[in-house]
């Protein structure tokens, strides 16, 4: 397996698995974070959650009704804001070294994809 970095307008995910300690890379134009593998693989499922999630609310809400969802690991939080076909990600990570960070509505749907086609948890 090999370094892999993914990026895009207003966002980036990266993943070196010859890394010692941290083997993720999460962040957007401004800033990142690294973050370890067990940090990457539950930002990588919570973000799949909160997909999915938002995905199946759709049609419960009304067009112009906006939705929180949130989901948690021992190791990060996560939180959408939106609507379910364009919403913010927000995600605090819990462990250690404790960082923060967010992706505009815009950034977020290319970000899912990257994520879900590192293919590390």
């Amino acid at each position: 397996m090999q370094r892999v970095l993914k990026s895009g307008k207003g966002w980036r995910i990266g993943w070196n698995p010859t890394a010692i300690e941290f083997k993720g890379l999460v962040g957007t134009d401004n800033w990142a974070i690294e973050l370890t593998e067990a940090e990457l693989n539950d930002f990588c499922r919570l973000l799949s959650q909160l997909k999915n999630t938002m995905s199946q609310i759709a049609a419960e809400l009304m067009d112009e009704e906006k939705i929180t969802c949130e989901a948690e690991s021992d190791l990060l939080w996560m939180e959408v804001t939106g609507y379910p076909q364009a919403y913010r990600l927000r995600f605090i990570l819990n462990s250690g070294r404790c960082a923060e960070g967010e992706w505009d509505a815009s950034a977020v749907p290319d970000l899912q994809q990257a994520a879900g086609s590192l293919q590390v948890f």
